[in-house]
């Protein structure tokens, strides 16, 4: 528990240093200062899903809203790609990075997590993320997605779209996010166990902290916090609890003693491809809009991920000798995670910047601060999606530009210190609950079936002894 407690404790400071540059950026062609959202049939929600922009902005209802064709096209295409990003994405992804005996046992969960997730969300998962209620949670009203039908219209700044279209949206944010925590602890913890993990971590954690971030009356969206696409809400959020499952699972047997390279790098190189188109969906979809912000998305998310991309291979380089497949792919993933907080508020050259600095930062943190901790993240997930959360959502506090976000949206670089104070209690309020919850949840579940699987069927390969079947 000193080693969790200790990680905890360092991940209060990560990613605050970095240098700061002021950078011109043209105003975007008109573009709608940030707004919260209305539902004609349900309740306000926070502007363009993701960006918690003006939490002074009224929302109004308008009963004469009507459906906009061109942005619920573009909704639709943009939700089908950030499934995509699971299933095969990070399915191929995670599974051409572990030994061969477990390659589907790790595509396994990622598949089941997508269905297990889909039907939670749709019974609870919304309702508690979505709807008015406290500043910690929301309420009951969409259970079941009651009141959710063919005529309830979600309106952003002119976006209108199907509140249907809006719940499946962010219902695949709420697959990717528990499905990302799997990388963590590949090869060794219990099919039954991970299954109900997820589901309860699902409703008592990421619900709960979305609706912090997201929605009107979170506690985070009245403070100001940034967070466009999901630096917190996803990936700090899933890489803490990676991190705790980690530690509490322990190593793998024979972790620094035994071969355990990758055993096809192709089908990783290949997810990690997946899953950087897929991003355009996740990032330039939180626009909820085909417009100039969605545009500006998209293009800071390609600058940032080849950004990381190539400051991971030349940090790589430098302290091994040679560039690898897997370090590319990982700084690529490292870059895209730490520009989506960042997403609908930076201009161009703060994405460089971003994307420059966590391919750094994510190197180290996989590499140098997993040995000096010594648990066994297995995939990474902590190095490249907790530590990249957490260096993204700081320097949006540090980049973010009224030009491009909305007057609520302003930075460091613009005199605005206060809004990395925000940033930082967005960090460490997230950091806190997630870890704290997470441990519970799992000391729970260990108490009653048991979180690791038997040495015997750790040693086979979970294909075999959880699944009965094999690759050959």
């Amino acid at each position: 528990m000193k080693k969790l407690f200790s990680m905890i404790a360092l991940l209060g400071v990560l990613g605050l240093a970095g240098p700061v540059m002021a950078e011109d950026a043209a105003p975007l062609a008109d573009q709608p200062a940030a707004t919260a959202p209305a539902l004609e049939t349900a309740p306000a929600m926070p502007e363009a899903v993701a960006p918690a922009a003006a939490p002074e902005a009224a929302a109004a209802t308008d009963p004469e809203l009507k459906l906009d064709s061109g942005n619920t096209a573009w909704m639709l295409t943009a939700t089908a790609l950030v499934l995509f990003m699971t299933i095969p994405g990070l399915a191929l992804f995670y599974g051409g990075m572990v030994r061969k005996k477990n390659v589907l046992a790790i595509m396994m969960q990622s598949f089941a997590i997508a269905a297990l997730m889909s039907v939670l969300w749709m019974v609870a998962g919304y309702s508690l993320a979505f709807t008015p209620g406290s500043g910690f949670i929301g309420g009951l009203d969409k259970m079941f997605l009651n009141g959710v039908n063919l005529d309830s219209l979600t309106g952003v700044a002119g976006a209108n779209i199907p509140e249907t279209v809006f719940v499946i949206f962010q219902m695949t944010f709420a697959i990717i996010t528990p499905a990302l925590i799997t990388g963590a602890f590949a090869d060794r913890m219990k099919f039954s166990a991970m299954m109900w993990f997820m589901g309860i971590w699902s409703l008592v954690v990421y619900a709960p902290i979305t609706h912090w971030v997201w929605e009107g009356t979170g506690w985070l969206f009245t403070k100001g916090i940034l967070d466009y696409a999901g630096g917190t809400v996803v990936h700090i959020n899933a890489g803490i609890a990676g991190l705790v499952i980690a530690i509490m699972l322990g190593k793998r047997i024979g972790y620094g003693k035994e071969p355990m390279a990758p055993h096809n790098l192709t089908l990783t190189l290949i997810g990690a491809a997946m899953l950087w188109v897929g991003w355009f969906g996740f990032n330039a979809g939180s626009a909820l809009a085909a417009d100039n912000r969605a545009g500006m998305a998209m293009a800071v998310t390609q600058i940032a991920a080849a950004a990381a991309a190539l400051a991971w291979m030349f940090a790589e380089w430098l302290a091994k000798g040679k560039p690898s497949v897997l370090g590319i792919a990982s700084g690529a993933v490292g870059g895209l995670v730490a520009i989506t907080p960042a997403a609908g508020f930076v201009a161009p050259m703060g994405a460089l910047i971003i994307g420059l600095i966590s391919g750094v930062v994510c190197y180290w943190g996989a590499t140098s601060l997993k040995r000096m901790m010594g648990y066994d993240d297995s995939l990474d997930a902590f190095g490249v999606h907790g530590i990249g959360g957490i260096v993204g959502a700081l320097l949006t506090g540090v980049f973010a530009v009224k030009a491009i976000g909305g007057d609520a949206a302003s930075g460091l670089i613009e005199g605005n210190g206060a809004q990395v104070v925000t940033q930082l209690v967005g960090v460490a309020a997230t950091v806190a609950y997630t870890a704290i919850a997470s441990y519970i949840i799992l000391k729970v579940i260990d108490m009653v079936i048991g979180l690791r699987v038997s040495e015997e069927e750790e040693r086979e390969g979970l294909d075999v002894s959880l699944h009965g079947e094999r690759v050959d």
